[in-house]
């Protein structure tokens, strides 16, 4: 190894303010899955309104979603470690006051607080491992690192959630972040470098406002299709949101301090990494939408039950990481990517597989190979994303990453859920016994969650036989689903092989 080469390799100073970077993502990825637990709880005790706790449970992901590139081009100007530190101590506060709430009304502000602070750590957190990991090799190490941190916290989220849920009050679940952003408070000072890109133009507002509105706009549209179709709501949400988006644009090409360089997306590297994400995040959470309900609705396990069954998957992911950044040394991207999405791809045909009466031991074999096969591709569109911008744009960079792979979640649950329940009402047409209420009726041909609802309403016979047609139709929705997301790695492969065969490995690049 050549003198230059070891000059550039983190030590372990970095390596340990690695792990502080990975309390945030930790506490952001449980902040998500502890809510839905502790729901049923805070519903008896505050008593909100059905409207209220939409806006409980949506709130944070909306804000997070809306607030990233504002908050990564913040972080790029004022510091990166500064933004951090910032929103770590809003994030602590706001936990606070969630978990002490007392209506319906104040919970969904904290929440909304911190949505936006959970934006500010999100970009910051992968913006400074680009200023600490100047090695290509140990660069993609540290993501892979930063990505199983989000893994980890979805694994813990549930289980300490239901913990804290069963000895104290639901409030409790929002107080997990605070020792953490305590400890982050007190060692990133210490272990954690400052960055800040030195540019002195004006912060263009307008243009701040604008991409709140644009991403707000088209996420809410999306998840109200996801949840109750295509009506004039969703569509005049997702027209303004494109509209103001365009508009964006527009501005941004105009302004000589943008507030993202749109010629980033020039480099083929970049927007293939982006749409790579994008896609990845689609099928990710579009299928983990169905096999959640498989698991529940047709084996009929309990929600605890049912997420210990996911750590497998996570696990496979976490392995998966770990071999990616051993394979990115001496494979080109591309090839990697290509091969990952492969993999991914033939989970999802195992999936296909799976029957109504119930294949516990399928579902997890091919949770497990998707998983693993899904960690290249987002581990190396990650790297390649805020590598391919300069050190001073890095930060909204990862702001433009982390919005492109929310979109894509939303729109894989959105597009994917409505595709799996327009074949269930579909095939449940005829299935619906004709002693069922008009309203009972209704209910039990839309989801299997209504069949399983109303069945008592019937004859033990005909409700066990409504309820086996229900299970019938979902698992058929889910097969399609699968077949989709096999479809999207398939197409995430040719992407990467036509636009991505000039990127060069790791070792490559470090020498």
């Amino acid at each position: 190894m050549s003198v230059e080469a070891a000059a550039i390799r983190a030590g372990g100073k970095e390596w340990i303010g690695l792990t502080v970077l990975t309390l945030p993502c930790l506490l952001i990825s449980m902040d998500l899955t502890v809510l839905y637990l502790a729901i049923p709880h805070l519903t008896a005790d505050l008593t909100p309104s059905a409207a209220q706790l939409l806006w409980i449970v949506d709130i944070y992901g909306f804000l997070i979603a809306g607030s990233l590139i504002t908050m990564g081009t913040l972080g790029d100007r004022i510091g990166r470690r500064r933004l951090l530190l910032i929103g770590a101590a809003a994030f602590g506060v706001a936990s606070v006051l969630a978990a002490f709430s007392t209506s319906a009304e104040m919970l969904i502000a904290t929440r909304a607080i911190l949505g936006v602070s959970g934006a500010t750590l999100m970009p910051s957190t992968l913006s400074l491992i680009r200023n600490m990991f100047h090695d290509a090799g140990q660069r993609t190490f540290a993501i892979g690192i930063w990505t199983i941190s989000f893994s980890i916290g979805g694994i813990l989220g549930p289980l300490i959630g239901g913990v804290l849920l069963e000895h104290f009050w639901w409030g409790s679940v929002f107080l997990i972040g605070v020792p953490a952003m305590a400890l982050l408070l007190i060692l990133g000072p210490l272990l954690l470098p400052e960055f800040r890109s030195g540019e002195t133009g004006r912060y263009d507002l307008p243009s701040a406002v604008m991409s709140l509105l644009t991403v707000l706009a088209v996420i809410y549209g999306v998840k109200h299709v996801a949840e109750q179709g295509l009506d004039w709501l969703a569509a005049l949400s997702i027209a303004a949101g494109l509209g103001i988006g365009a508009a964006f644009v527009r501005r941004q090409w105009r302004l000589d301090d943008p507030l993202i360089d749109l010629s980033l997306f020039r480099s083929p590297a970049f927007t293939t990494s982006i749409a790579t994400n994008v896609f990845g995040f689609f099928v990710m959470f579009g299928t983990f939408l169905m096999t959640a309900q498989y698991l529940q609705l047709v084996l009929g396990l309990s929600p605890l039950v049912a997420g210990l069954w996911t750590i497998p998957s996570s696990l496979g992911f976490t392995a998966g990481s770990m071999l990616t950044s051993v394979i990115a040394k001496h494979v080109r991207p591309a090839y990697a990517i290509a091969g990952g999405a492969v993999l991914a791809a033939l989970g999802f045909v195992l999936l296909m597989q799976v029957d109504a009466p119930g294949d516990l031991a399928m579902l997890v074999f091919a949770s497990v190979v998707w998983s693993i096969g899904l960690a290249p591709t987002y581990i190396l569109a990650t790297d390649m994303i805020v590598t391919a911008a300069p050190p001073e744009r890095a930060g909204a960079a990862s702001a433009i990453s982390e919005t492109g792979t929310e979109l894509g979640g939303a729109l894989g649950i959105a597009i994917i859920g409505s595709i799996g329940a327009a074949i269930y009402r579909s095939l449940m047409a005829d299935k619906v016994p004709a002693a069922l209420p008009p309203d009972a009726a209704a209910t039990a041909g839309s989801t299997l969650g209504g069949a399983l609802a109303t069945m008592n309403q019937l004859p033990s016979d005909l409700g066990a036989a409504m309820l086996e047609a229900g299970r019938i139709a979902f698992t058929a929705g889910m097969i399609v689903s699968a077949g989709m997301a096999a479809v999207a790695m398939l197409t995430i492969a040719a992407m990467a092989l036509i636009w991505l065969r000039a990127v060069r490995p790791s070792a490559a690049a470090s020498h």
